[in-house]
């Protein structure tokens, strides 16, 4: 590694050149850097590979993302979490660990997050210190300012795979089998609401991009999330909505309750919902219940029953409707819930699948139909274990049987 202090002398002096010579596209900037640095390291006897390394660093200072865009390049990296310009710590294959990368002081990382978020038309300020963004490669971006964020400007990035994962790839990570694989096929294919819970990072998103690519070609989709990371590949009739931040005005805050409200005017066969947070639940129940069969969406929560008494207090703070009539909303639209959860040898798996089999004395049932048993402990630490059927059998077959499918 080359010392920090020729790093930051080096950036000085294209920064000067760059003052003065406005007009350098990002070729000549490129051209211009490898001639510094070839001329003013020979006197540290740098080799070639730390030469290379010297000008990509420079170079991202002024045209990329700083001392991030190694990072995010790095394809073994999944999440990047900096606590402050001086504090990042990063997750590669499941274990978290301190980088000793830094930004040159708390004023850079606040330009990079500006160009973050002005890249997709995003505002985060003082006034509004909390946005929800993406990278170029849709990677998901969280960015907390202060006076909210105590030790200075913080930003988690969720990288986005450079290849969307299948289903294939998730059996052979060991997180669902392939025959119950192939039951979560048939239910999608015969239009099936499912709904997918599971704690923070734990794999919903993921999950939810797999099962999405098992939707008939033919068919007409509408994607509304909050940061754009779906990749459905398997549908041409798509339509892809995401919301929009209040501007410094207070004014134009596009919400996902608003995308659920239009999108039912776009004549979707299915529409599928990121992940749902707040008043947006009843809406996005109503559109499951009104001929859109089929739809998708997650949520958080520990368990299957909780992510039920979560959509309860979701639809709650939006409307002020009995709790029996919300239960049999939940019970009316959802057919199937899955539960992912991140385990402790921080594997993620399916852990459940439910049937909602309807209300009786107002609580909502349901029909469990596989729960992951674990087995024990490999010599590696890895957790041993599967999703084991319960024995009861899948209720509600009318939508298989009218898709000509036997289960």
């Amino acid at each position: 590694m080359v010392e920090e202090s020729i790093v930051q002398e080096l950036i000085k002096h294209v920064r000067d050149v760059l003052n003065e010579r406005r007009e350098m596209n990002d070729e000549q900037l490129l051209e211009y850097i490898e001639t510094i640095v070839f001329r003013r390291t020979a006197e540290h006897d740098l080799t070639a590979k730390k030469m290379q390394w010297l000008v990509q660093r420079i170079y991202h200072s002024f045209r990329g993302l700083d001392v991030l865009q190694p990072l995010i390049e790095d394809k073994s990296i999944t999440e990047i979490m900096i606590n402050g310009h001086d504090d990042i710590f990063l997750e590669r294959h499941g274990e978290i660990v301190q980088s000793s990368v830094k930004f040159e002081s708390s004023e850079k990382l606040e330009d990079i997050i500006q160009m973050i978020v002005g890249k997709v038309n995003r505002t985060v300020n003082a006034s509004t210190p909390i946005v929800d963004a993406r990278l170029e490669d849709g990677s998901r971006v969280n960015i907390v300012l202060p006076p909210i964020a105590l030790k200075g400007p913080t930003m988690t990035i969720r990288k986005f795979p450079e290849k969307p994962l299948t289903m294939d790839d998730l059996i052979g990570f060991g997180a669902i089998q392939s025959d119950i694989a192939e039951l979560l096929e048939k239910l999608v294919i015969s239009s099936y609401n499912i709904f997918i819970s599971g704690g923070t990072g734990s794999g919903k998103t993921t999950f939810l991009n797999v099962l999405s690519n098992y939707i008939p070609k033919d068919e007409r989709i509408i994607t509304i999330e909050d940061s754009a990371e779906l990749q459905i590949t398997s549908v041409d009739n798509l339509v892809s909505l995401e919301t929009r931040n209040a501007n410094t005005e207070g004014k134009g805050e596009i919400t996902i309750k608003d995308l659920i409200k239009t999108s039912l005017r776009m004549r979707p066969d299915r529409i599928v919902v990121g992940e749902v947070r707040g008043e947006e639940a009843l809406d996005m129940l109503q559109a499951m219940n009104t001929g859109h069969d089929g739809s998708l969406s997650t949520g958080h929560s520990n368990t299957i029953f909780d992510m039920i008494s979560r959509l309860e207090t979701m639809v709650l703070t939006g409307a002020e409707l009995p709790i029996p009539v919300i239960r049999q909303q939940i019970s009316s639209a959802i057919d199937i819930m899955i539960h992912l959860s991140r385990l402790r040898d921080h594997s993620r798996k399916v852990v459940a699948i439910s049937e909602v089999i309807g209300m009786e004395n107002g609580e909502v049932q349901l029909n469990p139909l596989y729960e992951f048993v674990e087995e024990g402990e490999g010599e590696d630490g890895k957790i041993i274990g599967s999703l084991k059927p319960t024995g009861n059998i899948l209720q509600n077959q009318l939508k298989l049987n009218m898709a000509g499918i036997t289960f």
